[in-house]
Parts: structure tokens; sequence; C-alpha cells
């Protein structure tokens, strides 16, 4: 008798526990609804635990909401006990959690994004909670996923974190540069993509497998200079919606990708393809 399962239990989640950081982020409101969808039990992590709750409530799968915060290991390693005092296990770890460059004052963006004066303190900023938290959580989550003998781990990066910005998609109507993308993100995504094939190789002998997910932009109410020059230069002519990385997380998530680890799924509608 056959014990090749077919595609619907390959994709299967179901009694699966997954962990998602970043939780309340645009996209990771549809990571956590694409994990409940395919079946698991889904535990909403982000910096307030009363709004996590909330949205675990709405989830299609009974789930749970914690408050973490993902630079500080007592934070992490109490989620942790948290979730296995609720669930017994983890068999799913998605590293959605980073920030992106938020200037305070639009008048003095495009000269603080200047790499020659980019803040050193914005720099390491976006290294602790990009690349130490995506650390911290796969160190402590991680490893009782390797000391149970299975998991699966997906640290989110970006197309930034393969290829160099195009700053030229900045510039608005006029051809006036509105601001530069830092170093910061795509130096941190990049870290993202490297961190994974160490820590695939470091566990592939416990049956953890690591992936990289790696998105295009998200169309969410950008200016429309910027949402006509990002679709200007994508072979598919327009941003991501939120929900074109559903399954594609799913995907990585679950049996469907088992001889799969060390990888970078790139979802960017071509971006990287030219």
């Amino acid at each position: 008798m056959s014990t090749e399962k077919k595609i619907s239990e390959l994709f299967s989640l179901k009694e699966k526990i997954a962990i998602v950081t970043g939780a309340l982020g645009l996209i990771g409101k549809h990571h956590c609804h694409a994990l409940a969808e395919a079946g698991a039990n889904v535990v909403v992590c982000d910096l307030n635990e009363s709004q996590c709750a909330k949205f675990a409530s709405s989830l299609s799968v009974l789930s749970l909401g914690i408050g973490v915060n993902i630079t500080d290991k007592k934070s992490v390693l109490s989620l942790k006990r948290k979730v296995l005092s609720n669930y017994g296990k983890i068999d799913i770890l998605v590293n959605n959690a980073a920030i992106n460059d938020k200037f305070e004052d639009p008048q003095s963006a495009l000269e603080e994004s200047k790499f020659e004066n980019y803040p050193v303190e914005m720099f390491k900023k976006s290294l602790d909670v990009n690349v130490t938290g995506m650390f911290i959580c796969s160190q402590v989550l991680g490893s009782e996923m390797a000391n149970r003998g299975s998991g699966s781990i997906i640290n989110v990066a970006s197309t930034y974190g393969v290829v160099a910005p195009d700053q030229s998609i900045y510039k608005n109507e006029k051809g006036e540069q509105s601001f530069y993308k830092s170093a910061a993100y795509p130096v941190t995504k990049g870290a993202v993509i490297s961190f994974t094939r160490f820590l695939a190789t470091y566990w592939a002998n416990k049956g953890v497998r690591v992936n990289t997910l790696s998105p295009g932009g998200v169309k969410d109410n950008q200016e429309e200079f910027f949402v006509k020059n990002y679709s200007n230069r994508t072979p598919l002519g327009r941003m991501a919606f939120p929900t074109d990385y559903k399954g594609a997380l799913v995907f990585l998530a679950s049996d469907a990708s088992s001889y799969m680890t060390g990888a970078n799924l790139v979802v960017d509608g071509g971006w990287t393809a030219w």
C-alpha cells in the first residue's frame, strides 16, 4: 500500500503550531491567515499583547496572541514557555518582524536618508530588530524544534536582500528625489538570507528545515508616483497584493517543501529577473 501523500495532505498544517513574529503588520496578518486556513494553530506575536489577542481571535483556527519583544531574550524565553504550556510543541516559526526606515520629518528625509548623512543609530536599530531579533527567536524557539527532531523556520527577507535598491523609483513626477533607500534595509535583509543558509546546514541533521521568503514591494497607500515607478520596474506590471505571499508561505511551512532547505524563495513579480 502506497504511503505517498496527496497534494491536499502535503499542504495541510492541521495540528501544527505556528509562531509568527511581527504578526500585526500588513503582511504579518496575511501570514497568520494563511497558516490558519491551512489548519495550523497560530501564535500571533507582536509588541502589543492585547492587539495580538484580538487579532488571534479573528483567525479561522483557535489561536493565541502573545506580546513579545524579539530583541529581548528574556521576552522570547517567556514566549516559548507560554507556547509550550498551551500547545506542548512548536512546529513552525515565521521570523517576519522587521523595521523599515521612517523619517519623522518629511522635509529632512532627503538629506537624512543620504548614505553620507544616514544616522548610525538608525542603522544599529535595524540590525537589532531585523537581524538580532531573528537570531534570538531562532535560537530560543528553533532549539525546541531541533530537540524534537522536526520543524520549519521561515525567515522573511526582501528583494533588497538579493539586489541593490533602485534609487530612481523614489523620484517624483518632477524627477526630484523624494528620499534615498538607505543601506540598513538591504544590509539586514542580506544578512537574513545568509543566516538562513547557516542555520539550514547547521540543523539539517536535526530535522529542522530553514528557508527564506523574499517578497517584493506591497501596495499600501504609497504615493501615486512611487506605485507607478515600482510597477513600471516590475515585469508583471504591478506591486504585490498582501495576499500574494500566502501560497508561498504555506508551501515553505508544510511538507510540500520537505526536500527544501537553505533556499531563498523569491516572490517579486519578476523584479529580480532583470
